[in-house]
């Protein structure tokens, strides 16, 4: 069985090698990614994460691998900042609270089964003073993603508690697409 990753993440790519996995090939899945009114941030994660792993096309020999990170506050879905306004709009929500970071994995098998996972990561950032949120809006580094932060790179320094996956709120949980893909029928060392 040869993996396809439906993501042209290098975050998930590097994830993946990390665990010893690489992607015979890797495709980027187009789809539209707005949330539908009124969805909550967990289906819309689990959604999206099946959605692209449906888009990309599927040899009888390949196993397609997508996943999508969501940030939410409560019940509002935190996407990826529109612009610097946008951005230090997300961190002040982020400042001095906890929030959730869903991470959802979606493996079709030689089968054509979908299977899917999700990591429920609690994030606690510290308050946040003016002055760290110009620093980091600065940075560029919250541009692109989920929730306006990059937990792997200078937001680490906010988090003053983590609950979970640091894989699944970098943009992949390990643990789950492991075990994905051995249910989906790849070969792992």
């Amino acid at each position: 069985m040869r993996l396809v990753l439906a993501s042209t993440s290098p975050r998930r790519l590097d994830l993946l090698k990390r665990i010893g996995i690489e992607p015979a090939r890797v495709a980027a899945p187009d789809i539209d990614e707005d949330p539908l009114p009124g969805e909550l941030p967990r289906p819309y994660v689990l959604r999206i994460a099946a959605a692209k792993a449906q888009a990309v096309e599927r040899a009888a020999d390949e196993i397609v691998l997508a996943g999508d990170t969501t940030v939410a506050v409560g019940r509002r879905i935190l996407a990826k900042p529109e612009d610097e306004a946008d951005l230090r709009r997300m961190l002040g929500l982020l400042s001095g609270r906890r929030h959730h970071c869903y991470s959802a994995v979606c493996a079709i098998g030689a089968d054509g089964k979908a299977r899917t996972r999700i990591s429920d990561t609690i994030v606690a950032f510290k308050r946040l003073t003016s002055q760290e949120i110009d620093w980091y809006v600065a940075s560029g580094e919250g541009m692109g993603k989920a929730g306006g932060y990059a937990i792997q790179g200078k937001a680490e320094s906010f988090v003053r508690f983590l609950s979970g996956s640091h894989s699944g709120v970098v943009g992949l949980p390990v643990f789950e697409t492991r075990a994905l893909l051995l249910a989906a029928g790849l070969q792992l060392g």
